[in-house]
């Protein structure tokens, strides 16, 4: 049988899938940048942030989270 030559659907040669790597603040500043964003997260589902302020983001979801988590065993255990 011959090799199979299959597109690689965004996947470097691991299988892993590719993550654009940007700083979110510096496109959303850009003119054009929170369009460039929504089409990459709508073609790649995902946009890795590397700015200095990209793990204030992930603190303030736990934070959420965490207070979410709260109400509703406040509202359980009416």
């Amino acid at each position: 049988m011959s090799e199979r030559n299959k597109p690689h659907n965004g996947r470097d040669m691991d299988g892993h899938r590719k993550v654009v790597a940007a700083d979110v603040d510096d496109l959303v500043i850009d003119p054009s940048g929170e369009d460039y964003l929504r089409d990459d997260v709508r073609l790649g589902g995902a946009v890795a942030d590397t700015g200095p302020s990209a793990g204030t983001r992930g603190t303030h979801i736990q934070e959420l989270v965490e207070e979410n988590r709260e109400n509703v065993k406040k509202i359980a255990e009416l």
